[in-house]
């Protein structure tokens, strides 16, 4: 009998956890390291928005129509109870200003829902619920982790990556910080999203930098009244300036999440040492109560404040492949702020190029770090 194929996947996100579920499932020992916890960074305060075709025509348009379907078969066999709170809902583009001179340019419409109540105006179909759906990331990557877990013999070990051990060209594995410890593997996959660059194997072939972006979580008094209707709205402050672009998702669980206020900016050591802006709280916290009576103060408990790296690339495509010059090393990185979407289909992509020598889920051609090479 073939011996076992042993995989080290590294980072404990969205991406990590779909790799190893997948190269698990597929027959592969997996051992999945992360530094702090399971979905402790972007991954576990995301949105969770899923859309089937807003990156069509784009060089991502192939693995996010497979993963957004991805999502829907894994929520059909995982979901069970709402475990994640997989559900399609609609998605609408408004105008919210509240600047009275831009109010009186602007059309209001009868076909707003009815739980949006403040000066949003311009509603526009951006999804229905064939096209959009959405999860809570935190639960479905833990979801999917413990899965992995309980049906595939997956072994999780908490410890800091300090570098991929290579000989000859090939991934031998990995040593965990303090160089007390060798995980020893076949293939090493690197999935640490924008801590991607620490690793001096991956920034001397091309940059990760992290994109900084707050979001609150607010309980509602009365949440039945919140429809499943994710917002996509151009604000335009009193204060003028540049509109912001904040984004609205009620969730199954009664709360609604709001992002917005990015600022590129350099990521920190640890992720528990993410913490988000005052100010840019308190402007997420007004738009709400913009948007809806029921998202006011005192109508709605501010339940969590936070804020996460997204990682982005110099040319804003996620880096999935195996490394050039060293066989077995495989970095999957660099999905901004498509990662949750994303997820699914960039770990069975991984999987199958680890395991079958290419992807048949997608082709990654596109995406290979091969393209960085020359750059530097």
């Amino acid at each position: 009998m073939e011996q076992q194929q042993r995989v080290v996947v590294c980072g404990g996100g969205v991406i990590g956890v779909c790799s190893a579920y997948f190269l698990a499932k597929m027959g592969a020992a997996v051992t999945l390291v992360e530094r702090s916890s399971i979905a402790c960074a972007a991954s576990g305060k995301a949105g969770g928005f899923l859309a089937l075709d807003w990156c069509d025509n784009e060089p991502i348009s192939e693995l996010a129509r497979a993963s957004f379907n991805l999502h829907r078969s894994l929520a059909n066999e995982l979901d069970g109870n709402q475990a994640y709170g997989y559900r399609p809902l609609h998605a609408l583009g408004l105008t919210l200003t509240e600047d009275i001179q831009k109010q009186r340019s602007i059309t209001s419409s009868s076909d707003l829902p009815a739980w949006v109540d403040g000066p949003a105006c311009n509603p526009k179909s951006m999804g229905t619920t064939e096209t959009t759906a959405q999860i809570h990331p935190q639960l479905f990557t833990r979801t999917l982790l413990s899965t992995a877990v309980a049906r595939y013999g997956v072994e999780v070990v908490i410890g800091e990556v300090e570098m991929v051990e290579v000989e000859g060209g090939q991934a031998q594995g990995v040593v965990l910080k303090g160089g007390d410890r060798v995980i020893a593997a076949d293939a090493v996959v690197l999935a640490l999203g924008p801590w991607s660059s620490r690793l001096p194997l991956l920034s001397s072939l091309f940059r990760v930098y992290g994109l900084k972006t707050h979001s609150i979580v607010l309980e509602p008094r009365d949440p039945a009244a919140i429809t499943p209707h994710a917002l996509f709205l151009t604000y335009y402050s009193v204060h003028g300036g540049k509109p912001m672009d904040p984004e609205v998702y009620p969730r199954p669980t009664g709360e609604v999440y709001l992002c917005g206020t990015s600022v590129e900016t350099e990521v920190p050591e640890d992720p528990d040492q993410v913490v988000g802006d005052p100010e840019s709280i308190k402007v997420l916290q007004r738009v709400a109560a913009l948007v809806s009576s029921h998202l006011e103060e005192g109508e709605a408990k501010l339940k969590t404040q936070q804020a996460c790296f997204l990682p982005r690339t110099d040319d804003g495509l996620p880096v999935i492949g195996e490394i050039p010059n060293v066989k077995g090393c495989y970095v999957a990185t660099g999905h901004n702020c498509w990662g949750i979407l994303n997820g699914p289909a960039t770990g069975l992509a991984i999987a199958e190029l680890i395991l079958d020598g290419r992807s048949s889920i997608v082709n990654l051609s596109p995406l290979s770090p091969a393209r960085f090479v020359g750059n530097k």
